[in-house]
Order: C-alpha cells, then sequence, then structure tokens
C-alpha cells in the first residue's frame, strides 16, 4: 500500500505542477502550491484504486484524484481560519491565514474549489460527457450544501447549543463534513469506469465513519510532532466527540468495527480489492 500512496503522490503532484505553472507569485498564488503541499493523499489514493478496479488507467484517473485533493486542500484552508476553528498549524506548517493573512487564505481556498472543477473538465480523462458531468454535479453535492458545507455549519451550531450532540447527530455530522468526500473520491472510480459504484460507496461510507474517530482518538492520545497539528482541542472546548461519547476503547472498538464492515464491502472485487482494504486498517493505524 505505501508503494501504492508513493506512486499517487508522485502524479497527484505531476498534475498540479502542470495546471499551476502559469501561476506568478501573487500571495494568492504561492498560497495555492503551499497548501497543496504535503498530506497523505488518501482520498487520491481512493479514486485511483477505485479506477483500477473497473479498467482505468492512472493516466486516466489521477485528474479526478487530484480535484478531490483541491476540493480537500480549500476546505483545510477554510477550517483553519479564525472564524472556523482557528487553527494556527497544520501538516506540520503554519496555516495559510498565519503564513499571510486572513484575506489571503479566504482567496487561497476559493481559488483551489474553482480548481477542483476545472481538473475534472481535462481532456486527458478520456471520459465521455455525460460521466464527466456526473463527476462534477456529484462533487459538487458532496463539498457543498448538502455535503462537506452542511458538516461545517453542524458542527458550528453544535459549538453554541444548548446540549451536546449525541451519537447519532454526532454521526450525521461527520458523515457529511469528512464522510462525502471520502465516499465520492471512492465512487469516482467507478463512475469514470462506467460501473456501479455501489459497493465502492458503501466502502468508503464505513471508511469515512472510521477515519473520523481515529481522527478524534488521536485528538486525545496523538503526538503534536506526529501528528502535525495541535492535539487536546476538542477536550478544551467541549465539544462531542466519538471519544467523550464511546470512551476512547470504545471508540477504538467502533473503528475497528467499521474497518471490518469496509473490507466487507469489497467483497465484489475479490482479491483485486487487497490495496483498499490495506488502507482501511491503514485509517485505523496512522499517527498522524
Amino acid at each position: 500500500m505505501q508503494d501504492g500512496l508513493a506512486r499517487c503522490k508522485a502524479a497527484v503532484s505531476a498534475c498540479f505542477d502542470t495546471v499551476l505553472a502559469p501561476l506568478g507569485t501573487m500571495p494568492v498564488e504561492e498560497g495555492m502550491h503551499y497548501a497543496l503541499n504535503g498530506g497523505k493523499r488518501l482520498r487520491a489514493f481512493l479514486v485511483m484504486e477505485g479506477a483500477a478496479l473497473h479498467g482505468v488507467p492512472a493516466e486516466r484517473s489521477v485528474w479526478a484524484a487530484a480535484a478531490i485533493e483541491a476540493v480537500h486542500a480549500y476546505s483545510l484552508v477554510h477550517d483553519d481560519l479564525p472564524c472556523m476553528d482557528d487553527d494556527d498549524l497544520r501538516r506540520g506548517q503554519p496555516t495559510v491565514h498565519k503564513r499571510w493573512d486572513e484575506a489571503t487564505a479566504v482567496l487561497v481556498g476559493d481559488a483551489l474549489q474553482t480548481l477542483a472543477f476545472e481538473l475534472l473538465t481535462r481532456p486527458e480523462m478520456g471520459v465521455s460527457s455525460q460521466i464527466r458531468i456526473d463527476l462534477i454535479a456529484s462533487l459538487a453535492k458532496a463539498s457543498g450544501a448538502q455535503g462537506m458545507v452542511l458538516g461545517q455549519a453542524q458542527d458550528i451550531a453544535a459549538e453554541t447549543s444548548a446540549t451536546p450532540l449525541d451519537l447519532q447527530e454526532i454521526t450525521v455530522l461527520q458523515g457529511n463534513k469528512t464522510g462525502a468526500l471520502i465516499e465520492w473520491s471512492a465512487r469516482a472510480g467507478a463512475i469514470l469506469g462506467g460501473g456501479d459504484p455501489t459497493a465502492l460507496g458503501s466502502y468508503a461510507k464505513a471508511l469515512g465513519l472510521a477515519f473520523q474517530i481515529q481522527d478524534d482518538i488521536l485528538d486525545v492520545e496523538g503526538d503534536v510532532e506526529k501528528t502535525g497539528k495541535a492535539v487536546g482541542k476538542d477536550a478544551e472546548a467541549g465539544k462531542a466527540t466519538f471519544v467523550s461519547l464511546l470512551g476512547l476503547e470504545g471508540a477504538k472498538l467502533r473503528a475497528s468495527s467499521l474497518v471490518d464492515e469496509a473490507c466487507a464491502a469489497l467483497s465484489p472485487y475479490g482479491s483485486r480489492a487487497e490495496p483498499l482494504r490495506d488502507v482501511a486498517r491503514f485509517v485505523i493505524s496512522r499517527e498522524t
């Protein structure tokens, strides 16, 4: 899996080098490069591995992989702003608004979001107009007011709510905020190949929740030197998390159960889906 992730990172970086090459040196342009550096490229990996299962070669799927990473980077830039989660550190570096200023961070996020949809228009994808429309429409839905943005709004509303979120409510919230883009990533591979995305979608739905539970666990017992961001913020703010609701051991058991569920969903692909099973197991063992 690590070799696959490394190949994915290299391919996505090459895409970004191509599309960002015409940019200059204004803060917004430099900020785009800065925000796209680093990261696990998990979402890109899901796109490319899912596409491979449906016979789509890497040189075609990498553009959709880069698109989801652009959306993810935009979401982090905006999420780190003082009016949102107010974070100073991301991937071991100052956040964009700390490196430059808040206005630049807003513009960097805006530019990365629009870049994602530009990437989905690349002719190198070699897909029909209908598949292209399906990818663009589904990414807009997953990243907007029926997905990630809704989840962020629910998260902000919860901060001032008179009662803390219960388990069902936080599951819905995180399914929107974190899970929607992870689910799109896996489904996109099948869509690129003209196949049925149901199995990959079920896999990613469980994976996305496991990913968020592990994030909550790392906020409790993670090492800032490894996570590259502040830890302990959720408990300090009194936010409801999977750890606060299930306890640390309960959260770990739930994450493990979700990984089993994710792996089982891949049964239609047999052993060909082993890289995706590996990444599911990686999600709950990671330290970053």
